[in-house]
């Protein structure tokens, strides 16, 4: 059984969580209380030695990243969905990974963190640089359904939770009506599961 080392209000845990659900694969969540000092026990280094969440365990397999875990259960589990075999596609869809991982990751994402008193920065400098990504991710988006190619795929899933978490970073989605259609059609997915 795929176990996942889980924080429920981590944004990254829940593209994994959202991943797991769309693939339909059953799996037991971990939590790990992070509040009581879970993620710095030798059991949770032992897994990740970065002490951050999301981990994943799949028999012998331990992979830790969001973006690195939902390429990983696309690959085995999605049967041609999620992730094009095509290099262009392909390409296409992990520059979305990338920029979950950095311009999602460092603008909206640190910009909720810095609202929920979890980290610490420049909350507006953050807010803009949401907007920055909001604003190219809803150019992006005009004229078709989903980030890249024809289906939904994992560049979809992972770029998902920090668009649509953005408001709780103070970065309102009114301006970006082509990102807010493009939640709608990922909500309606079969198995969607909200955050």
């Amino acid at each position: 059984m795929i176990a996942l080392y889980d924080i429920g209000n981590s944004g990254n845990c829940y593209k994994v969580r959202l991943m797991l659900s769309l693939l339909g694969i059953e799996h037991v969540l971990k939590p790990v209380d992070y509040q009581r000092g879970a993620l710095r026990a030798p059991e949770f280094l032992a897994l990740n030695p970065l002490g951050e969440v999301p981990v994943l365990v799949d028999g012998d397999l331990i992979l830790r990243d969001s973006q690195a875990i939902c390429v990983y259960l696309a690959k085995r589990f999605g049967g041609g969905r999620f992730l094009p075999e095509a290099p262009a596609e392909l390409g296409r869809v992990m520059q979305w990974l990338s920029f979950a991982a950095n311009e999602l990751a460092h603008s909206t994402s640190r910009a909720r963190g810095i609202v929920a008193g979890r980290r610490k920065g420049d909350l507006a400098a953050h807010q803009a640089l949401g907007h920055r990504a909001l604003a190219i991710m809803d150019a992006h988006l005009s004229g078709r359904d989903w980030l890249e190619t024809g289906a939904p795929t994992v560049a979809d899933v992972v770029c998902y939770p920090y668009t649509k978490l953005a408001p709780e970073g103070g970065v309102a989605l009114d301006a970006y009506r082509n990102v807010r259609a493009w939640h709608v059609r990922l909500e309606a997915l079969p198995r969607f599961l909200p955050f």
